[in-house]
């Protein structure tokens, strides 16, 4: 463990490398900061500047990006009370309030080092959880590997959105999209059309590229007014010490940190969630468990401290089932996956026994990803506040022209381009009629892995379905998966019933 340890620093620690990931740290805060764009938008716009990168260096970039976009919001949550990302949303409700007080570098700094902690908190985490689960994971067949596919993409659906129905109708719709081009197993030809373009099906990139950039553009586009410009704060950082606060005052939210971390982590462990929903449950928790819960949403650091902590805390929790089993727990994971397959990685149980200098690495460059984000956002405060001056109506433009030009140099094909543009059109569809985007991406990743476990267990069986039940692990998860779409069913009939 030590050895590959040693390894992954030194390959985090090349100047090459630190280079970039600086230069990733630097991308994420702004897409972090600037409300509109969004931690997934930029992976999936710098995923393609990957192409030629060695994963051992592409997979830091993309991970300091990661971790910077999601605590970068925390910027335009104090500063104008509109978060950045939906990570940021819980910031906005003590965050802004502090600034309008005078305290607005108090509440930055307090952001950024307890965003640098939780990552820290769910690091480790990750260290020490992965490698048991993805030894437990080596011991998996074709009929436990389907299990968990189908249970992960149930899971996904009940928790993405409001109505259970929707959210199924998006997972089978991605997992249609994902049987189109030669099939696993007998190769046979589907939904091609006699196209040769869809023989090889729709790539991964491509309808992360659609679904989440250009469906963004299009929701913006159509929402955003010209004459709209927020109203920057001037910020004065003369004589301010430190982070502006004290040690005093940083030992007072030990508590508060190491609940929302927890709660964070595993927020971020369980597929489907995310730091969207972490930093408001970790908010709420701190709030009910604080001595002076009126002051909640009055300017106190305790509702800064519960968000930031917890949205990054999830960033870890996050890639644990992704390293370990091969699913991604949030959108921005799930571009990471992504990211793997471009690269001939195949995340999941193997990855450690196979990859395992590569797994170190990301183990490390999350901490270093951590340390680039305090120094870059304190360092660079007056730059980040100078990025949310630029109209949104002059970056989208930027943006699309980048994800087009991302999405031809995947293959060098204009079907790709096509293929985004049907895709964002898609997710637009989705947003229109509120029906959640993470059930289709999920569904499209995971379908695959489904199908081809369910036809590699059926082999195994010889087509006896009743096979699936005599393995305890598979049983077990096949039970659960009935239980959540029970559980989710009453649910929205009460809903239904008390509206």
């Amino acid at each position: 463990m030590l050895e590959y340890f040693a390894l992954g620093l030194q390959n985090v620690c090349s100047a090459n490398t630190i280079f970039l990931m600086f230069l990733g740290t630097v991308v994420g805060i702004i897409f972090g900061a600037v409300p509109g764009l969004s931690v997934v938008m930029a992976l999936v716009l710098f995923l393609p500047f990957t192409y030629a990168m060695e994963p051992i260096i592409a997979i830091p970039f993309l991970i300091s990006i990661y971790i910077g976009a999601t605590s970068g919001g925390l910027i335009s949550a104090i500063l104008i009370n509109i978060p950045g990302t939906p990570n940021s949303v819980a910031t906005c409700l003590d965050g802004c309030p502090m600034m309008k007080k005078g305290q607005a570098v108090k509440a930055i700094g307090m952001g950024i080092i307890f965003s640098f902690i939780g990552t820290i908190l769910s690091t480790l985490a990750l260290i020490f959880i992965s490698p048991p689960l993805a030894n437990l994971a080596l011991q998996f067949g074709p009929h436990e590997l389907f299990a968990i596919a189908v249970f992960s993409i149930v899971l996904i659906s009940s928790i993405a959105g409001d109505s259970l129905t929707k959210s199924l109708f998006a997972a089978l719709l991605g997992m249609a999209f994902a049987t189109v081009g030669i099939a696993p197993i007998d190769g046979v030809k589907r939904f091609t059309f006699g196209s040769t373009q869809l023989l090889s099906g729709f790539d991964t990139l491509v309808v992360l590229i659609g679904l989440f950039a250009i469906s963004e553009i299009l929701k913006t586009a159509e929402t955003i007014k010209l004459e709209e410009k927020p109203e920057i704060i001037k910020v004065d950082l003369k004589n301010i010490k430190g982070f502006g606060f004290t040690v005093k005052e940083f030992l007072e939210q030990k508590w508060n940190c190491l609940i929302a971390a927890v709660v964070g982590i595993i927020i971020g462990i369980i597929p489907g969630i995310g730091g969207s929903s972490s930093n408001l449950i970790a908010y709420s928790i701190v709030k009910q468990r604080s001595k002076y819960p009126e002051k909640f949403g009055t300017g106190i650091p305790d509702g800064v401290v519960a968000s930031e902590t917890a949205n990054n805390a999830s960033c870890g929790g996050a890639m644990i089932p992704l390293l370990s089993l091969g699913i991604p727990g949030d959108g921005a994971t799930a571009v990471l996956l992504g990211a793997f397959m471009v690269h001939g990685l195949a995340p999941g149980p193997l990855l450690f026994k196979n990859q395992p200098e590569l797994v170190y690495t990301i183990f490390v460059a999350f901490i270093a990803a951590a340390i680039l984000m305090v120094i870059c956002e304190f360092y660079g405060l007056r730059f980040f506040i100078q990025a949310l001056r630029v109209p949104i109506y002059i970056l989208l433009p930027v943006v699309f022209v980048f994800t087009t030009v991302g999405a031809f140099a995947l293959s060098n094909r204009v079907f790709d381009v096509i293929a985004i543009l049907i895709f964002g059109f898609v997710g637009y569809f989705f947003v229109k009629f509120k029906i959640p985007q993470a059930p289709f991406i999920i569904g499209f990743i995971l379908g695959g892995m489904a199908e081809t476990n369910l036809r590699r267990a059926l082999m195994l069986s010889n087509n006896n379905f009743l096979d699936f039940f005599a393995k305890p692990i598979t049983t077990m998860f096949l039970i659960l998966t009935v239980v959540v779409i029970i559980y989710s069913g009453i649910k929205s009939i009460k809903k239904a019933v008390v509206q």
